[in-house]
């Protein structure tokens, strides 16, 4: 396959992009990356998604395709050869479908709140919220894996991309609030799948990149040179950022 047949257009700090990112590392897919800035948005952005205008576009022989999970199905129809990411039976692969989407409904609009509201009382039905998808997780991670290592069993599946792509975010959150959510009392099973998510070979570059951003002496000297920054970072990572500067400060001083 050529190189040039798939182009992925993505953003290295989106959790959505990152779920296209393991499915190509998963089926050892070669393409052509070109890193979003966002703002402003490319014209080839914007010409592959013309409706939304968002990441992650997958474009294969010219052909956009758009939103995370149905271009994470689209590779794995595309190229069907093992290793699968859907499940082959449909009843698991329609509760694979189902959690995902309670994933995206219920997880990344609380984190994001967490992020951008001000005061503590703001945040507490936001990390409530959290905390309850974790509790229903821990229970789909018990009946989806029948024991085996991941969500769809002995290799990472659909399921364990659709959650697993948000654990670099969630590091950011419970380093910068001292407050841990995925602990082992509570969800046992999920704090050993997502070592073993993070560890695996399809996603642990990337979960790296992300986690890199506590290191934050190297990507920004100082908070002047953040806010000049500001105009070239996506509209809501601008706030998870200035919030690791400041964390990384704190944890100078000490």
């Amino acid at each position: 396959m050529a190189k040039s047949e798939v182009k992925f257009i993505g953003k290295w700090s989106s959790p959505y992009a990152m779920r296209v990112k393991i499915a190509l590392n998963i089926k050892s897919l070669e393409h052509e990356h070109f890193e979003e800035t966002l703002n402003p948005k490319s014209d080839l952005l914007l010409q592959s998604n013309p409706v939304y205008g968002k990441v992650p576009v997958l474009i294969h022989h010219d052909r956009p395709i758009c939103e995370s999970l149905v271009i994470v199905e689209y590779i794995d129809e595309t190229w069907s050869t093992a290793p699968s990411i859907l499940p082959s039976d449909p009843y698991d692969r329609a509760v694979a479908r189902f959690w995902a989407a309670y994933i995206d409904n219920k997880w990344f609009p609380s984190m994001k709140s967490i992020i951008t509201v001000e005061g503590e009382e703001e945040r507490k039905p936001y990390f409530e919220v959290l905390e309850e998808v974790l509790e229903r997780m821990e229970d789909a991670f018990w009946k989806c894996s029948k024991g085996k290592p991941f969500f769809a069993g002995d290799m990472i599946g659909f399921l364990d991309i659709a959650f697993g792509c948000f654990l670099g975010w969630l590091s950011v959150i419970e380093h910068r609030y001292e407050r841990k959510l995925l602990v082992e009392a509570k969800a046992p099973a999920l704090v050993k799948w997502a070592e073993r998510f993070a560890a695996d070979p399809a996603v642990k570059g990337l979960y790296l990149r992300l986690i890199s951003l506590l290191r934050f002496p190297s990507l920004f000297r100082s908070s002047g040179e953040l806010l000049l920054a500001r105009n070239r970072i996506w509209e809501w990572e601008f706030p998870v950022l200035m919030m690791l500067f400041t964390c990384m400060m704190n944890s100078v001083k000490k």
